[in-house]
């Protein structure tokens, strides 16, 4: 079962002080640094496109073709800008590996600025990890001192300057026009679309926005070549990815695995379910995506396989939650957390997601009716695709993804009078109907 990990970004994580800049060049680090400088520009756009490389922040759009829309004709400048704000409730991938090889992600920025043209990158930090924020920084200080960035880098002619920038805090600046205005001093909010960011994005210039993994990938696609990253992975999700195991297994963790990998072969990496329990329900890419259950075992956790199966493949932040879980209360515990998050911009999500709370707190203290099921799933309509970013739509994945498989768990909820579960026997009380 080892064989199926295939550590890249991963595989010096477990070096002697990884993330300095002699760890990273005594195993090949800025190797294809210099090479891409050796390269045109548009040669390293079709390297990244015919690799298949997808955004791996969770939309899942090909990373070559995103940058091949920067208008190169437009006198303005052009800016990279890395979403690195991971606050996606069990998404851990980024931090993680900004923490171990920080100088991977550094590496991707120079080379993926290069294929731009553009002569500023940013990498936007969230603001809570304050420790990540020195560990960049520190990096892209020992990279300015080797010559990696700055003015006519390795004499090929071409500059660079990247700025690390810490964040405020924000759930809503992991949505990348909301991270443009907070970049931009403002407070974070989404930006109406059209104009996209490709036109006009930071300091209404063309701007592209890729997230930490998407970029950290460059340096390897460039050094192996596109067929090599294509190899791996399927046919229309090429390549690997960190998978982040949260929750109830035995080995917690991030398992670096190609595209395709189902969920009971990542749990068998794992160690299995922590012992004497079973397997309930989880999610494939983070809260905002529609639950999954037992019976989603072998989906193969790629963008076509995970829609297929009604959800989304997301940041592959994989939460496991055992039988001792009551369903109800950890919908309720997200939606309170995008109730919070909530910018306040659109009328839908500020108070759509006020009101799927008191909902949801209504049925978890056994105080509803089971109408009260029929009227989340008519609040979370009246949010979908009405909201002015996707913030809305993932705070409705939980609730109507927990009703379709868990319906009777909610009612036993009402007939209970309370919650039903018994943590201590791990189950659900079969007088009530309810199911495990």
């Amino acid at each position: 079962m080892g064989g199926v990990l295939t550590p890249v970004l991963t595989d010096n994580w477990d070096a002697e002080r990884s993330w300095t800049l002699a760890s990273y060049e005594a195993r090949g680090g800025y190797g294809a640094l210099r090479k891409a400088l050796g390269m045109a520009p548009d040669d390293v756009i079709a390297a990244v496109k015919d690799s298949g490389l997808r955004g791996r922040g969770g939309a899942g759009f090909p990373t070559g073709m995103k940058w091949s829309f920067i208008p190169q004709d437009n006198p303005k400048p052009k800016y990279l800008v890395v979403n690195a704000d991971e606050s996606e409730p069990g998404t851990c991938k980024d931090i993680p590996l900004m923490m171990a090889s920080p100088h991977t992600l550094v590496e991707g920025v120079i080379i993926s600025a290069y294929a731009i043209r553009a002569e500023r990158a940013f990498i936007y930090v969230r603001g809570e990890v304050l420790h990540v924020v020195r560990r960049l920084r520190a990096a892209v200080r020992e990279a300015y001192a080797a010559g990696h960035l700055g003015q006519d880098i390795h004499g090929s002619g071409y500059s660079l300057e990247l700025v690390v920038h810490a964040g405020a805090g924000a759930y809503i600046c992991g949505e990348e026009t909301a991270l443009l205005d907070s970049l931009e001093g403002r407070r974070g909010q989404p930006r109406l679309r059209p104009p996209f960011p490709a036109v006009a994005g930071l300091y209404a210039s063309p701007t592209v926005i890729n997230n930490v993994e998407s970029i950290a990938s460059v340096p390897s696609i460039v050094a192996n070549g596109p067929q090599w990253f294509a190899s791996m992975g399927t046919e229309k999700s090429a390549g690997y990815g960190i998978f982040s195991l949260s929750g109830h297994v035995q080995r917690p963790g991030q398992y670096e695995a190609p595209l395709g990998i189902t969920l009971r072969q990542l749990i068998d990496l794992a160690g299995g379910i922590r012992e004497g329990h079973e397997l309930k329900f989880w999610t494939p890419g983070g809260s905002s995506t529609p639950l999954f259950t037992a019976e989603h075992l072998d989906v193969p956790l790629d963008f076509e396989g995970v829609a297929a199966a009604g959800s989304m493949l997301g940041t592959r932040a994989l939460q496991i939650f055992d039988d001792t879980v009551c369903v109800v209360r950890a919908v309720l515990r997200w939606t309170e957390f995008y109730k919070h998050e909530s910018c306040g911009k659109c009328t839908p999500c500020r108070e759509g997601t006020w009101w799927l709370v008191q909902v949801l707190a209504r049925l978890e203290k056994g105080q509803g009716t089971a109408e009260d099921l029929d009227l989340l799933l008519d609040q979370c309509d009246n949010i979908l695709g009405r909201s002015f970013c996707a913030l809305g739509d993932g705070a409705t994945s939980p609730i109507t993804s927990s009703i379709k498989h868990f319906r009777e768990e909610y009612l036993a909820h009402l007939t209970h009078g309370g919650c039903p579960f018994d943590p201590a026997a791990s189950t659900l009380f079969a007088a009530e109907g309810a199911v495990r």
